[in-house]
């Protein structure tokens, strides 16, 4: 955990707890590398196998391409250990999304997370697939393993298992795994049978019986304060069962609000640092009235103060 890979050697393949790492912020609504940096240490140290660095959570698409550019080599520098994490580096511009990716290959990142373009909707598989084969032919490197990111919510584009066994046919090597964050009942475990790739869902609610249904882990938002738990749960400690329950409501009681301002608002909260609740337009902080209210489910929730204590060291 502790040896950074060289850039020129192949990367490893990423599993169990992976968190959707929030992005500090300074403020000029810059990312603070250094409290970034700080923050994925804190999340490796509580229990998380692998960080996802720049992915919705870490609003990477309210980011300028140099503004990701620039995060990614202050990680990369700082003496993480690189093949715990993976990087979002989709785009709407094809362009932008080789760029990013070429980026974190040659910095050593294990994977590449991409969403597919999400400006315009109702495009066929055909175009999806398309998109895929562009990035990797012109990215044009052994090292890259690529994550497919569906979380058709948000992008308005939905992975289909058709695109996702076009890609991977032709470039077996490449295509790594999935993140489904669809929440379409019974996708992620149909993508579990019919690939042999990493297939994560974007919750840590599956934890439990995760290996059983072939995941490969979680990568998950409400990791972000809730790692010690799910890293308990994946790893079968004693409690794992009761582990989960904790951890299934503390998800549930941060996913009735916003979930990126909810879960700054709780960082500032258990973090005694005001500069977490900064957030990038047009998302907006939580509200006063709405952050009592999340503390106070979250006090109901067994465990809860057990984390925040974990989180505040």
């Amino acid at each position: 955990m502790n040896r950074t890979r060289s850039a020129k050697e192949p990367p490893t393949e990423l599993s169990g707890v992976i968190c959707a790492a929030l992005t500090p912020l300074d403020a000029t609504l810059e990312p603070d590398a250094s409290a970034a940096v700080a923050h994925c240490r804190r999340l490796l140290r509580l229990g998380c196998d692998g960080i996802n660095l720049l992915g919705t959570t870490g609003e990477a698409a309210s980011l300028s391409v140099g503004q990701r550019t620039s995060l990614m080599r202050a990680v990369a520098q700082s003496g993480l250990p690189l093949e715990c994490f993976m990087v979002g580096t989709g785009a709407s511009a094809l362009a932008d999304a080789v760029e990013l990716t070429r980026e974190a290959v040659a910095l050593g990142y294990a994977g590449a997370l991409v969403i597919p373009p999400f400006y315009y909707k109702n495009v066929s598989d055909d175009g999806v697939a398309a998109f895929y084969r562009a990035l990797i032919e012109r990215v044009a490197d052994d090292r890259l393993r690529l994550y497919f990111y569906n979380f058709p919510q948000l992008s308005g584009v939905r992975i289909s298992a058709a695109v996702i066994a076009e890609v991977e046919a032709a470039y077996p090597a490449v295509a790594a795994g999935i993140k489904d964050s669809s929440g379409e009942p019974g996708y992620a475990d149909d993508l579990a049978a019919r690939f042999a790739l990493a297939v994560f869902p974007g919750s840590e609610a599956f934890l439990l019986d995760g290996r059983a249904r072939g995941f490969a882990g979680c990568i998950s938002a409400t990791v972000n304060v809730s790692a010690p738990l799910a890293a308990r749960v994946w790893r079968a400690a004693d409690d794992a069962r009761a582990a989960q329950g904790e951890l299934t409501a503390i998800r549930a009681a941060i996913a009735r609000y916003p979930m990126v301002p909810a879960l700054r608002y709780l960082a500032s909260v258990i973090g005694a640092d005001a500069a977490w609740l900064r957030v990038l337009p047009p998302q907006a902080p939580l509200g006063p009235d709405d952050g009592r209210a999340l503390l106070a489910d979250l006090e109901r929730c067994a465990g809860y103060a057990e984390l925040a204590e974990a989180f505040a060291l």
